[in-house]
């Protein structure tokens, strides 16, 4: 009997960081089919920043425990599990309650962390990660000689994807701000200040003909540039509205707005083709299929860590109990690198 102590972290409204709660109770025990995993990292992503707004497009109704991602060790496996899976490191992808101790997760949606990677590090490739090589790869579809646009090249997600690009062979232009250009241009990429207003402009002159894709997680009336900026049979890919970030009102109006101009610009007959990137597309219809090729996609996002194809940086590792500094953080725009709480 496991007499362990369960935390959690609640978020129960509309709050500001500190108003985040922290709750107790005993350690769950697994169901048929399903693993409790002892939580060794977790991150602060995006998302988790938009539901203290009660602005994450599909999130649930307060109260709940966020967290998006998490990477642990199995502690107890339910009836029909592979005992083999006990002591294990792995990753999964939640949307929501990987900010805790202990989570349980369907044995389907663990995936098995390569030896040698350690938490925190492995915790910064895992959502992050899926997003950038989907993205890319099942999206974009890019080659190697081709020439992509990557808004926030320095961010969790850009920062993936312009190795990941790279890795492919495919030339990388990258908007970010100054402090982050010398960074930028080590790994390769050619660095542009979003702030400057000539971003546009800049990205002609480098690419006369277009760019074949670009990766847009600003929204917001910017989204129209990086659609003209798109060669004929390139790819916008829009995983985000930062842009609006801040706004009052529903946070499922953005989103719907840019879904709206996706379709629009779709149907244009101009061989340029636009996604909004969701990574749990297609999981309510297609569960079997969805979890296999997210398994394959994480395990080759993973691999390409271990190899030290890819950095994932871990700007700062917190305790869960000290959840409102690490939201504090990761919201103040100051760090390189992921957030990751820890136990």
């Amino acid at each position: 009997m496991n007499t362990a102590e369960r935390v959690e972290v609640v978020l129960p409204g509309k709050v500001e960081p500190e108003g985040l709660e922290l709750h107790r109770g005993p350690v769950p025990a697994p169901a048929a089919g399903q693993v409790v995993v002892a939580m060794e990292a977790t991150g602060v992503s995006f998302a988790e920043q938009q539901m203290r707004r009660g602005r994450y497009y599909d999130q649930p109704p307060f109260p709940f425990v966020p967290g998006y991602d998490l990477v642990g060790t199995v502690l107890t496996v339910g009836d029909g599990v592979d005992p083999g899976l006990l002591g294990r490191r792995v990753a999964a992808l939640t949307k929501t309650g990987g900010w805790a101790s202990h989570v349980v997760l369907d044995a389907a949606d663990v995936v098995d962390v390569p030896a040698g990677l350690g938490a925190p590090e492995a915790e910064t490739a895992v959502v992050n990660g899926i997003t950038a090589w989907q993205m890319l790869h099942r999206k974009a579809r890019v080659r190697a000689g081709q020439t992509v646009l990557v808004h926030g090249a320095n961010g969790g997600v850009g920062s993936i994807l312009v190795q990941l690009a790279l890795a492919a062979g495919v030339r990388v232009i990258g908007t970010a701000s100054t402090r982050h250009h010398d960074a930028l241009r080590a790994l390769g990429v050619t660095p542009l200040d979003y702030r400057s207003g000539t971003v546009p402009a800049r990205v002609r002159e480098l690419a006369p003909g277009g760019v074949d894709a670009v990766f847009d997680h600003v929204g917001g009336p910017g989204i129209v540039d990086s659609w003209r900026l798109l060669a004929p049979g390139g790819t916008l890919v829009s995983y985000g509205s930062a842009a609006t970030r801040d706004d009052a009102g529903n946070g499922a109006v953005p989103v719907l707005r840019l879904l709206g101009r996706v379709w629009l610009w779709n149907w244009l007959p101009n061989g340029r083709s636009a996604h909004f990137f969701n990574v749990w597309a297609g999981r309510a219809y297609t569960k079997d299929r969805f979890r296999a090729r997210l398994r394959a996609d994480l395990t080759q996002v993973l691999t390409a860590l271990q190899r030290g194809e890819i950095t994932a940086g871990v700007a700062a590792e917190i305790p869960l109990a000290r959840v409102a500094e690490a939201m504090r953080l990761a919201e103040s725009g100051t760090v390189a690198g992921k957030v990751v709480l820890v136990p």
